[in-house]
């Protein structure tokens, strides 16, 4: 930031203020945030030096379903998409090639999955649960799975996972959990583990994670059983058939995980998804062997995430997702009758909001993003527009007094961008916290936009908010007219576009310094 008096009685004053790379703030009281923070930030990513709206999405699968359940498996030469819809198994891994897996059924098309070796497992508390794999012959195999425990019922496996080169399943509304009987199996029997003796706090078992902690696998790797309850029964050794070498390393209290798809793995360590936030498993332990999470976790917008937990808590579609080609981490939040996501910049632990795509689940496939959705899959982060309909962005900027406490009169805003093609852009502030809204303007291309040099700007219909167009592949530097008198200033920046990548840098603010009495 800085500050430029112009020779206007010593009034005048120009001031550059950085677009808010720090990201969205649901924390902070208004007067005590940053400059470089933002009130909202929807669909704009905070990068290092500038923000840059989000690309869109296309069409990848259309049908007549909804799609719940996406799955990425993952073997030499043979890699498969597969997706569940109104309790039907799908091969998307050709978009050209749709095929439905003939004799497998699902009754709820909900589920979570758990690959080891060649083979993975579908699971959702109802159905017995499926096996799929790739034989040797290159042909698709799904069935029943192959495990069978005395006292088990199989419907009732509702999650699984891999540690310590043992296959763990999760029993819904249990407080035991299931394991094959020697490590390495994919089918055979299963012993169960039951966690009651060791609970302080009741509940049932929610996941169960392998912790490596280190980003690797090795004899220090840990075992996490997560409860209900927010209970952590973290155990070490390496075979839970022997008590020498399979031990309680301890218990610890965490706020309550929310639904089965609670945690995924960030490098070393394990990301959880609770009532109080999205919480790095090694950031809320005190182990000394817990390495340091390289991602924030998301007390800067405490306010948003406790907001979104206490009335969806209950909800189907909670999940988080890493995106390593977008840079970010992405936790998908049922809101009402749609959903948003709340995204985290990795490397600056920023975050910000996405909006308008409704959601039901995701996942990577060779590198690329997808989502199901009412009327099929789509393709993530490709194109510019929302499967053919508007992007809106929109920004408010902390609340800032432009380097002079006094009151002032904001006369000229010069927001410094650069996009891909021409937009329309509104552009106003709101002065010592006042909550005015100005509607967007709509991407018109360089048809029906007033230039700088063709009418004079109080002509415009709206007068707070201005109509702006860059010049393709160029930063944008023009002075637009504004009029706001006050203390304390919050730059609204607001776009609404199909066909732009657009990169906002920072903005130009000149106002006058009041003297005297007004």
């Amino acid at each position: 930031m800085s500050v430029r008096l112009i020779n206007r009685n010593n009034k005048s004053v120009d001031y550059t203020l950085p677009a808010p790379v720090g990201g969205l703030n649901a924390r902070d009281s208004l007067d005590t945030m940053t400059a470089t923070d933002a009130i909202v930030l929807d669909n704009y990513i905070p990068g290092d030096t500038s923000l840059a709206l989000r690309r869109g999405y296309t069409v990848y699968v259309k049908t007549d379903s909804r799609f719940v359940t996406l799955a990425a498996y993952s073997k030499y030469n043979e890699p498969r998409f597969i997706g569940i819809a109104e309790g039907k198994a799908y091969n998307l891994s050709s978009k050209k090639a749709v095929t439905q897996y003939s004799g497998i059924s699902f009754l709820d098309s909900r589920c979570q999955t758990v690959q080891y070796k060649d083979h993975m497992f579908f699971m959702n508390g109802v159905d017995t649960p499926k096996d799929f794999y790739v034989d040797e012959n290159g042909d698709d195999v799904f069935a029943d799975w192959g495990f069978s425990a005395e006292n088990l019922t199989a419907a009732k496996i509702i999650s699984g996972a891999v540690s310590k080169q043992f296959l763990w399943f999760v029993e819904m509304g249990a407080m035991r959990v299931w394991y094959a009987a020697e490590a390495g199996n994919i089918s055979g029997t299963l012993k169960s583990f039951d966690l009651s003796s060791v609970s302080r706090f009741g509940g049932h078992i929610m996941a169960i994670c392998g912790w490596t902690q280190d980003g690797g696998q090795g004899i220090d790797d840990l075992t996490v059983f997560i409860t209900s309850e927010g209970e952590v029964l973290v155990y070490s050794g390496y075979n839970p058939n022997s008590a020498e070498n399979w031990s309680l390393k301890g218990s610890y209290k965490i706020p309550k995980p929310i639904g089965y798809r609670c945690a995924f793995q960030y490098q070393g360590d394990i990301v959880l998804i609770t009532e109080d936030g999205y919480l790095p498993l090694s950031k809320v332990l005190p182990l000394n062997q817990a390495g340091v999470s390289a991602m924030a976790f998301s007390d800067k917008i405490r306010g948003l995430v406790l907001e979104r937990t206490a009335n969806n808590k209950n909800k189907d579609g909670w999940q988080g997702i890493i995106y390593p080609k977008g840079g970010y981490a992405l936790f998908n939040v049922p809101v009402s009758r749609n959903f948003e996501q709340h995204v985290i910049n990795l490397n600056t632990g920023a975050w910000c909001r996405f909006t308008n795509i409704k959601a039901y689940c995701w996942e990577l496939f060779e590198g690329r993003l997808y989502f199901g959705s009412d009327y099929g899959v789509y393709l993530f982060d490709d194109g510019y527009s929302d499967g053919g309909t508007h992007i809106y962005g929109e920004v408010q900027q902390a609340f800032n007094n432009l380097g002079f406490a006094g009151l002032k009169k904001i006369q000229l805003l010069n927001p410094r961008t650069k996009s891909s093609a021409q937009y329309a852009l509104v552009i106003y502030t709101n002065m010592d916290f006042e909550e005015r809204k100005v509607s967007y303007a709509e991407n018109v291309g360089s048809v029906g936009i007033t230039k700088w040099d063709e009418a004079p700007w109080s002509c415009l219909a709206n007068p707070i908010g201005t109509k702006w167009q860059t010049l393709k592949g160029t930063i944008r530097s023009q002075w637009i007219a504004n009029s706001a008198t006050g203390f304390k200033a919050s730059i609204v920046f607001k776009t609404k576009t199909r066909g732009n990548l657009i990169e906002w840098f920072d903005t130009g603010v000149r106002y006058e310094r009041a003297s005297g009495i007004l």
